[in-house]
């Protein structure tokens, strides 16, 4: 049963914050995406003993983590790419105000198989404990432009920058590889399922 291989990652990690996107229809597309049912995280064991190591860090530094994806089904990716053929743009003004849908697709900023789909991915940022805010890295989740890329500096503050740096030691030092296009989302090196990509629902039944 593949939800033995994937866990509700707040059941593990209960202090973990959770911000589930495409469960809500504050994303790129503006509606509640296919595949997600409940706004939970799922993720493969390994996934989760990894985020337990850099949450525990985390806290030590004053920081919580704040997940808005982690496992993401193969139905939701068909749903991106089902939006690719429509005339509907709602959420460009805020995700993707630079180019156009067609841009989007054809510069692989979305692509038809995710390493979501296989269970060790996940999207995250860091909130500051004190204050609940989460850092400011300059830009948001799932932001559409070069100003997303980790390494970018150009129009972005001197704390915009330790921010994303902050967050990147934390994940690589941790056995997790980045995604050079955007500075929120990592992968597990040693991933349980490299070549899998699954197909439930996002639901928190049966985890």
């Amino acid at each position: 049963n593949i939800y033995m291989k994937l866990l509700n990652i707040q059941k593990e990690i209960p202090d973990i914050l959770l911000d589930i996107r495409y469960c809500t229809t504050y994303n790129f597309i503006g509606e509640i995406i296919d595949g997600y049912i409940d706004p939970v995280a799922l993720g493969t064991k390994e996934l989760v003993k990894q985020l337990k190591v850099i949450n525990s860090k985390a806290r030590q530094m004053g920081y919580r983590l704040k997940i808005w994806d982690a496992y993401r089904p193969q139905s939701a990716l068909d749903h991106f790419m089902t939006w690719k053929d429509t005339e509907d743009d709602k959420m460009k003004s805020i995700f993707y105000p630079k180019y156009s849908k067609k841009y989007l697709f054809e510069n692989d900023f979305i692509i038809e198989k995710s390493a979501h789909t296989r269970g060790s991915t996940v999207d995250l940022t860091l909130v500051d404990e004190k204050t609940g805010q989460e850092l400011d890295m300059g830009s948001y989740f799932d932001y559409f432009g070069d100003i997303s890329s980790p390494l970018h500096k150009d129009g972005l503050t001197t704390i915009q920058i330790q921010n994303r740096m902050t967050l990147r030691h934390l994940m690589l030092d941790n056995g997790f590889i980045p995604l050079e296009s955007e500075w929120w989302h990592y992968t597990l090196k040693d991933e349980p399922y490299p070549d899998t990509y699954f197909n439930v629902e996002v639901k928190s039944d049966g985890n």
